[in-house]
């Protein structure tokens, strides 16, 4: 009785948690080009080549608003804080994900793939290393010139290969560096008019460094952690596919995480990140076009000032995404989540649901996002899913039954 009282008490605090973000009013944003605090002129919203990379691909963080800066580490972790893998309870695992793309409408052969892995080693001082490929397919297009002749069929791709390593630099504090290959192969060897150079294939080196402190606490129904992490990805060289040179999507995030133990069989993580691009804010109203001609190292310092609206629409280039997430007995899991993009900035708003199962040496998250707002997105009513292996379980379980 006293578990089902618990489960129920669970139930509760989702439904609340929901209502409290449904109540949260929106920022003025911008009409007609004019901040409606300021009234001073707004940039337009941040655009950035291969935005493949800022996907959320594994389904645990899908289903908790995008947020997972500061969740716990899992084989996952490299995508949001690669920091984290020096950190985890076991020595090594994986995953696989899958999300479709642009399911809601019809499409079926566009997709993400993310596969990840990492193996911890070192006794007194953790170390670990990690690896992640990430896979974009665009599906089929069938060229046509001007006049609507084929020109034959094309695969527009994107992948990431990317490789980590962090360590422990105390009990509770953790760095982590990402070194990463990216390319885009989005219209290669075609023209974009009859005549002008071919379209290249875009190639990128970049790297992501990262942190994460977890400050363990006793509590009387067993032990909390607070989680506090921060990562700064994609720094790295712009993308050319013509003349003009794109920035990649260089991004600042920041996150904590809080797992409060309700007894012994059920548990509770609240989440909140907070994250910005460090890319310059486009200027289409003023006609000034030297924000696009920037170095990339310049690019990430210019980019926490240079919006014409002021302080104001700084901020609102921050979007926020909101987790929770409920274990019971450290194999089922429900997970509910929220993610908020200043309207003025993308407008994207969306509620996120998702459910994991821990079964022995293997784990499945599932997820699913629902529109909050006009603003429609790929991947709307759509479901994704994720299976770990889990190392630490796999042991368990093998020692349970020599036992």
């Amino acid at each position: 009785m006293k578990k089902m009282n618990n489960i129920l008490r669970i139930a509760v605090i989702l439904t609340l948690f929901v209502g409290q973000i449904k109540a949260q009013p929106r920022s003025a944003g911008c009409v007609n080009g004019i901040n409606g605090l300021t009234q001073r002129p707004c940039g337009g919203t941040v655009q950035t080549a291969v935005p493949f990379l800022m996907i959320t691909g594994d389904a645990r963080s899908g289903g908790l608003g995008d947020a997972g800066i500061a969740l716990s580490p899992d084989a996952n972790a490299m995508q949001f804080n690669a920091s984290k893998y020096a950190l985890a309870d076991q020595k090594f695992g994986a995953s696989l994900s899958y999300t479709p793309w642009l399911r809601n409408l019809g499409v079926n052969d566009i997709f993400l793939g993310y596969g990840t892995g990492f193996f911890q080693f070192g006794t007194k001082v953790k170390q670990a290393v990690g690896i992640g490929i990430r896979y974009f397919s665009l599906g089929s297009i069938q060229w046509t010139d001007i006049n609507g002749s084929s020109l034959g069929e094309g695969t527009p791709r994107e992948f990431e290969i990317a490789s980590s390593y962090s360590r422990q630099l105390s009990s509770n504090f953790a760095v982590g560096g990402t070194l990463k290959y990216i390319y885009s192969n989005l219209a290669t060897g075609q023209s974009a008019d009859q005549g002008s150079e071919p379209i290249q294939s875009g190639n990128a080196i970049a790297a992501d460094l990262s942190f994460t402190y977890r400050k363990p606490m006793k509590m009387a129904s067993g032990k909390s952690n607070l989680t506090i992490g921060g990562a700064i990805k994609n720094i790295g060289n712009k993308v050319t596919y013509l003349r003009a040179a794109d920035y990649l999507p260089t991004n600042l995030g920041i996150g904590a995480a809080y797992e409060l133990p309700l007894d012994p069989f059920n548990s509770l993580t609240f989440l909140l990140d907070f994250n910005k691009l460090l890319v310059p804010t486009p200027q289409p109203l003023s006609g000034n076009t030297d924000w696009k001609n920037y170095s990339a190292i310049s690019g990430i310092f210019k980019s926490f000032g240079d919006a014409p609206g002021g302080f104001s629409e700084e901020i609102s280039e921050i979007n926020t995404s909101l987790g929770l997430e409920y274990w019971y007995d450290k194999q089922f899991a429900v997970r509910a989540g929220y993610f908020y993009e200043p309207t003025a900035k993308g407008g994207r708003q969306y509620f996120t649901v998702g459910l994991g199962l821990k079964y022995t040496a293997a784990s499945i998250n599932l997820s699913y996002l629902i529109p909050a707002s006009s603003q429609r997105g790929p991947l709307d009513n759509t479901l994704r899913f994720s299976v770990l292996f889990d190392a630490a379980s796999f042991k368990d379980e093998t020692s349970s039954e020599n036992n």
